[in-house]
């Protein structure tokens, strides 16, 4: 989906599908009773749900709630579900105060409460990166870490995709047409862009290639080079793009939608459901 409100509901989600995505999850973005959530699918088909509360609609925007709610839950074993986080200010003035309803609606601790108990399940396909930022800054070039000398299955470490996965996140959440050129120019400026720096790459590859003893050497050296080639003919072809992003004027925004079927919710079944609760992707 790529409509103008999808991409706008995308953008005021990033603070928490940039730094679940960045750990090998797959996030949606999904209306819930009465407002919109984000589902993450877990390794072992259960799933989170993080979203505002959903028994009354909240005149707060999406992505922006007055706390947050975690949940995991199973399509068929509830008695999995488990409340993970919940930062919604109580309306009970007799109720004990919960130690994460102090933090409202940050984003920080949400991803660090999820992080501390998936990886008490072993459910997180890829710990936290040592930083401890969920996203690159706008205007910054990823630095490339070191990669481990022995690289796991594991999306810990594919750490140049994962750079350039969150700079794709930040794309999706641009906030202007200038801010999406200027992370075009991350990727076209023809000296010190990405792919320019592909080019390199696979230019380097063929060189290596070339030392093996094997005619074939020679023949992935020549295809390492064709590919460099398409690489910088493609830079040639885009050269314009970043200057044609900035002049674009924005669509009006779209209007919210005043209603939808609720498609699923974060709070458990009845005490006796006839069956689990269901969920569309």
């Amino acid at each position: 989906m790529h409509t103008a409100w999808w991409q706008e509901l995308w953008r005021r989600h990033a603070h928490i599908t940039t730094p679940l995505r960045q750990r090998g999850l797959e996030c949606d973005i999904e209306f819930g009773l009465s407002a919109y959530i984000v589902h993450v699918s877990l390794p072992d088909d259960s799933y989170l749900i993080i979203g505002p509360p959903q028994e009354h609609p909240s005149e707060r925007p999406p992505g922006d709630p007055e706390g947050w709610i975690v949940t995991r839950q199973h399509h068929d074993r509830p008695e999995l579900f488990e409340l993970i986080y919940d930062s919604v200010p109580s309306t009970d003035p007799g109720a004990p105060a919960r130690p994460e309803g102090r933090h409202g609606r940050s984003a920080t601790q949400v991803i660090e409460a999820i992080d501390q108990r998936l990886t008490q399940l072993r459910l997180l396909p890829a710990p936290p990166a040592s930083t401890g930022s969920p996203s690159l800054p706008t205007a910054a070039q990823p630095e490339a870490p070191e990669p481990p000398a022995e690289v796991a299955d594991s999306t810990a470490g594919y750490v140049y995709g994962n750079a350039l996965l969150a700079l794709t996140d930040q794309l999706n959440g641009a906030g202007s047409h200038a801010e999406a050129a200027a992370l075009l120019h991350q990727i076209l400026d023809p000296i010190n862009g990405l792919l320019e720096r592909l080019g390199e790459f696979f230019e380097a590859a063929g060189e290596k290639a070339k030392e093996a003893e094997q005619d074939d050497g020679f023949d992935l050296s020549y295809d390492l080079a064709d590919a460099a080639a398409e690489i910088r003919n493609l830079g040639d072809v885009l050269h314009v793009a970043e200057d044609r992003m900035r002049a674009l004027t924005p669509l009006p925004p779209a209007p919210r939608p005043s209603a939808a079927l609720p498609r699923t919710s974060p709070f458990p079944p009845p005490a006796l459901p006839s069956a689990p609760p269901g969920h569309t992707r």
